[in-house]
């Protein structure tokens, strides 16, 4: 497992970048907008960890921008914890049968989210590509909120 970002959700831009990078020092690694999501993604790595960030892309702070206006209460601005794991489906099983939810199964053979004890969200990303669609994750559907 590798730890790859955490996210948080920003309300402006300017005023976060240059919180982050001119006054914190962290540096912009990537930017992508997606018009269809109406959101930007902005990825941040600490100075030291800059050749690394862009070479990976971890470990790194992960804004996200939602373009229409959104008010975050009860902590919702913090995202999540992101992994790269070397096999989704058999850490999902593991999770489960140790009693912890999967809120948002690996239909895709790419990504997971699940919560932590203290409800911190957890995205899983398979390492490398997809795996193939599978059962019982392929028609599981999400539960509670990820």
């Amino acid at each position: 497992m590798k730890y790859l970002h955490t996210m948080v959700r920003v309300s402006d831009i300017d005023a976060s970048l240059n919180f982050y990078c001119d006054l914190l020092g962290m540096k912009e690694i990537s930017r992508y907008d997606n018009d269809k999501g109406r959101f930007t993604l902005i990825f941040l790595a600490a100075p030291d960890d800059e050749e690394q960030a862009q070479k990976e892309k971890r470990p790194t702070l992960e804004l996200t921008y939602n373009w229409d206006p959104e008010s975050y209460s009860g902590g919702r601005n913090f995202g999540h914890l992101a992994f790269l794991v070397e096999d989704i489906y058999a850490l999902c099983d593991k999770l489960q049968k140790g009693g912890v939810t999967i809120n948002r199964p690996p239909r895709d053979g790419h990504m997971a989210f699940v919560r932590s004890p203290d409800n911190i969200s957890i995205e899983l990303l398979q390492k490398g590509d997809a795996l193939p669609p599978k059962e019982p994750w392929q028609s599981m559907p999400n539960s509670g909120e990820w």
